[in-house]
């Protein structure tokens, strides 16, 4: 394998993908009840939705450390890589890009290129796979990455949260959005835009929230073959019956994951989140330029 690509646990690629193209996942940590575990391992999203459904209940998330992925980038290389591509959730939203970045610098920048996608969750995740698509097609290690970050600028990612509570105390979203979000019943349509989470509209009720989310995914597509995945915390039916109506409703659909979310990213958006990350879909080329 002369290109590896790896990514972080926050991308949640389903598990046959992540054997099929042999990318290396090196998890976040998760904090909960006094407890240290790693995303995806020790600790998994129904422990995160049952300490965030308790009263007072706390989480919080830490970045693997330069030491995790200095590991991870010599264990590959020892079996065989020649050049890696390591692609990470946006650096305005964890410090896990900058760790990878001292860990590339240690082990060598010329041998180790870091992607910062903008992004996070399957927003993240398209665009590793679209690497490592890249990487097993026979490209190098610049076609690889350039894949990645071709297909992380033309993805958008749109989500709607019970609460905006979580993301505040994360500092994932300013105080005055929170605000919003706690006044006259408003349940804002968020996006991720260059790398931040950002209300996108303001919408009366979950049910209306959730009815713009599936319109501003039919008009992202614009009947252009794209890639969905729709993600959840602890709400499977919601998710279920928005992946449904989003098959009826986008004709032009070439692949759709349903996933829940894991503990990083879970930690922030709290239990009954609903999203949707939109992504060109893969024609076997590069991905095509950004439109936004």
């Amino acid at each position: 394998m002369p290109v590896a690509v790896v990514t972080d646990s926050t991308a949640y690629l389903p598990p046959d993908v992540l054997e099929r193209y042999g990318i290396d996942v090196v998890p976040l940590y998760v904090v909960l009840a006094g407890h240290s575990g790693t995303e995806g391992e020790s600790v998994g999203p129904a422990d995160v939705a049952r300490v965030l459904s308790t009263r007072g209940g706390r989480v919080s998330t830490s970045r693997p450390t330069p030491g995790d992925f200095v590991a991870a980038y010599r264990r590959l290389l020892d079996a065989g890589a020649d050049r890696l591509v390591s692609i990470h959730l946006s650096a305005e939203l964890s410090g896990t890009w900058d760790a990878a970045r001292l860990a590339a610098s240690q082990v060598g920048e010329h041998i180790v290129t870091v992607v910062d996608s903008r992004s996070a969750a399957m927003g993240n995740g398209f665009a590793v796979l679209a690497a490592a698509r890249a990487a097993a097609a026979g490209a190098d290690a610049a076609a690889v990455a350039d894949a990645a970050r071709r297909t992380a600028a033309a993805t958008r990612t749109f989500f709607v949260v019970d609460t905006l509570e979580h993301l505040r105390r994360g500092g994932r979203i300013g105080p005055a959005a929170a605000l919003l979000g706690s006044a006259l019943a408003v349940k804002p349509l968020l996006h991720v835009l260059d790398g931040r989470v950002l209300p996108l509209e303001k919408v009366r009720t979950s049910a209306r929230a959730l009815n713009r989310l599936v319109q501003r995914v039919v008009e992202e597509a614009d009947g252009a073959p794209v890639s969905l995945a729709v993600h959840h915390l602890a709400a499977p039916e919601k998710a279920e019956r928005l992946a449904a109506e989003l098959r009826d409703k986008v004709p032009s659909l070439a692949e759709l994951h349903v996933s829940e979310l894991g503990a990083a990213i879970g930690a922030h958006v709290g239990p009954g989140a609903v999203g949707v990350v939109v992504a060109p879909a893969f024609d076997g080329g590069q991905a095509p330029a950004p439109e936004h």
